[in-house]
């Protein structure tokens, strides 16, 4: 995304570059400009309930030196009441659910709308409990209350997350409609990425105080009324009367995307087509996905000559039907991507509606501009509770279109196995060139989630290169097995799925090689570390299964050892951090053994400078103790790692054992 205007001017408002979230983003924006915040939590939108009430609890004033209140309910049900409440006096008001809490809302969100109250709530997208419960990412809860009458935008990452709360904000109060802000649940809430924060002037310019733009509709000086009940003779007549304020939402969300690029750079729209120009063939979606999907589509153009593009849907509510057609409309065939699946419909929601745009267009129906042919439409189901969506399944549905064998699948699933799945012919590495990435193998609760934010947090703003990292997170993962991964390079990095082409492996889970084969997708000449309570390098290697020895020599893998237990033991000084500090010391072995500090030519006084930085931005709420013990820790596993030296790997043959793939 560029952050100068066309021409090259530049723009007063760049954003102030670091690492955060997709829930940190959203924080940092409503704990500026809001008032307060009513919110029950559930899981994924808890970070944004949690981020807020800290500051609350940290005494933070928004920009115009306002207090900020937080009220915790027992319910989603009644958080979405008292945000009515709190908007039908005038006030700035944020929200924060997911998943079924949304859904317990709903009855809700209508006099919310209703009563044209501008709200802004922001939704971790989450499956919906059906055959069973998942927390993770789905876009069937939001589909739930499509017809609520709020808008509905969707953030591809955590910068879009963080500057759609924005757009949302000012949209909502120019049109008197309430928005929802979406960002995929886990995949984006929980993921580190680059990002640039809105400058607090930025946002004082472009939201401005409350009090000048909010009506108090509670004021007994000005008495209105407001939710009242109306009978046959009038409850027609209101209803329909919300359409002159519906019709103003469109241009009202184009004005604040277009005023948001004059004074960012960042430019946003209704939609985001990718590489549409000349396709003829196209991949479409909202979340997370289309970043993915658009990666791909560089790969199938270079490697196979495919004329193919994506795009992004931001803007769910209001429709953007007309915007959609003149996108789509010269390709020969179009696949929409879904994370959700309704069979008794039509079509899922988002393949419902862009088919009734295209059918208003070939009819010739305002706003519509005529056309006389449609695309081939096909319509898919993947991702549903974070199941992964690959390039390779991308590769697929490209296939699946251009391929007249006769054996097209009109409705489509990918990655499971069912007899409606497309099989991926292949999974290629679609990572920026030169990526760097890791692949850890840990236990819930060893802290080593939170390491991985913080190697990215300092690998982000240390040496200044693009970062992503996100574990694989589940309800049950505590005390069990869990996988994390951090992608590290020159260029933004659009890949958002489990890692499969990997430069380093940390194995703090000791059991991780009877669990499986960490090291597939390892390349030649890759990394491993391996957590031992040994200090004999022979011993260490002698413990390594076979399969894997055999492996290591193959690639000609490297393997560094520590013990991160002891060091733990050692470096903490009160006993409820001894397990959490194992992950920390991966910090200092990862410093150690990779290129970055040497590539950036950074000294280990500056290194650790900005170590202590990041410790301090994840800990010091924690107090000074915390965070010397987790540098304490961080310095030993810089100083202590070693490895095992290539004679040893090379002295002698394993037995023969099977290579598992």
């Amino acid at each position: 995304m560029s952050n100068s205007l066309s021409g090259g001017k530049a723009v007063p408002f760049p954003g102030i570059p670091t690492t955060a979230d997709g829930s940190a983003m959203v924080v940092w924006v409503e704990t500026h400009i809001t008032q307060g915040a009513c919110a029950y939590p559930i899981t994924s939108s808890t970070n944004m309930g949690g981020g807020y009430q800290q500051e609350v609890a940290n005494g933070k004033r928004n920009l115009w030196g306002e207090p900020l209140a937080f009220i915790e309910l027992e319910s989603e049900h009644s958080a979405a009441s008292t945000c009515e409440g709190f908007a039908l006096a005038g006030g700035r008001v944020s929200n924060f659910t997911s998943g079924q809490g949304l859904v317990l809302m709903k009855e809700v969100l209508y006099t919310i709308s209703g009563k044209r109250l501008p709200a802004v709530f922001h939704i971790g997208a989450r499956a919906l409990t059906s055959q069973s419960l998942n927390v993770h990412a789905g876009h069937d809860d939001v589909m739930a209350v499509a017809d609520c009458g709020w808008g509905i935008l969707f953030g591809k990452n955590a910068q879009n997350a963080g500057d759609l709360a924005l757009i949302a904000r000012r949209a909502a109060e120019d049109s008197a409609t309430p928005f929802l802000n979406v960002q995929d649940g886990f995949l984006t809430t929980h993921t580190i990425e680059n990002v640039l924060l809105p400058e607090p002037e930025l946002m004082e310019q472009y939201i401005g105080p409350a009090s000048r733009k909010l009506t108090n509709l509670m004021n007994p000086e000005f008495p209105v009324m407001s939710g009242v009940v109306q009978n046959q003779d009038s409850y027609m007549k209101g209803k329909i009367a919300q359409r002159a304020f519906y019709d103003r939402v469109p241009q009202a969300l184009e004005k604040a995307m277009q005023e948001f690029y004059e004074l960012t750079g960042r430019r946003y729209g209704l939609v985001e087509p990718y590489r549409l120009e000349d396709a003829e063939y196209a991949l479409v979606g909202m979340g997370g996905l289309v970043e993915t999907a658009q990666a791909t589509v560089d790969y199938l153009r270079k490697s196979a000559g495919l004329k193919i593009g994506a795009l992004h849907v931001t803007a769910f509510r209001p429709f953007p039907g007309p915007q959609i057609v003149r996108a789509l409309r010269h390709c020969r065939a179009v696949s929409i991507v879904e994370r959700m699946d309704n069979p008794l419909a039509e079509s899922n929601p988002l393949t419902c509606e862009i088919k009734a745009a295209f059918a208003s267009a070939w009819a010739g129906t305002p706003p519509y501009e005529k056309i006389t042919r449609t695309p081939e439409f096909f319509s898919g189901s993947g991702g549903l509770g974070s199941r992964d969506i690959r390039p390779g399944d991308f590769l697929a549905i490209a296939r699946n279109m251009a391929e007249g064998n006769g054996a097209k699948r009109y409705y489509f699933t990918v990655g499971i196995k069912h007899e409606l799945s497309l099989e991926r012919p292949s999974d290629p590495d679609v990572r920026p060139p030169g990526g760097f990435s890791m692949r850890g193998h840990s236990v819930g609760g060893y802290g080593s989630v939170t390491t991985n934010k913080v190697i990215a947090t300092i690998v982000g703003e240390l040496f200044g290169l693009h970062v992503q990292a996100y574990p694989k997170y589940g309800s049950e993962k505590k005390g069990l097995p869990t996988t994390y991964y951090l992608t590290i390079a020159r260029e933004p990095i659009r890949t958002h799925c489990e890692l499969e082409h990997v430069e380093f492996v940390p194995m703090n889970d000791v059991n991780a090689f009877s669990l499986g084969n960490p090291l597939a997708g390892l390349v030649e000449k890759g990394l491993i570390f391996i957590q031992s309570s040994q200090q004999d390098p022979a011993k260490v290697w002698a413990a390594v299964p076979h399969y894997a020895q055999k492996l290591i020599r193959q690639k000609q893998i490297r393997v560094f050892f520590l013990d991160t237990v002891k060091i733990a033991r050692e470096a903490a000084t009160s006993p409820d951090l001894l397990q959490r500090m194992q992950g920390i010391v991966l910090l200092g072995i990862f410093l150690r053994v990779t290129p970055f500090q040497e590539d950036a030519e950074v000294s280990d006084e500056e290194l650790f400078r900005g170590v202590e930085n990041s410790l301090r931005k994840y800990f010091g709420k924690r107090g000074e103790q915390v965070v010397r013990d987790n540098l304490r820790a961080v310095r030993r596993g810089y100083s202590e790692v070693l490895e095992v030296p290539r004679e040893i790997i090379f002295a002698g043959e394993p037995k023969t054992q099977p290579v598992l793939a």
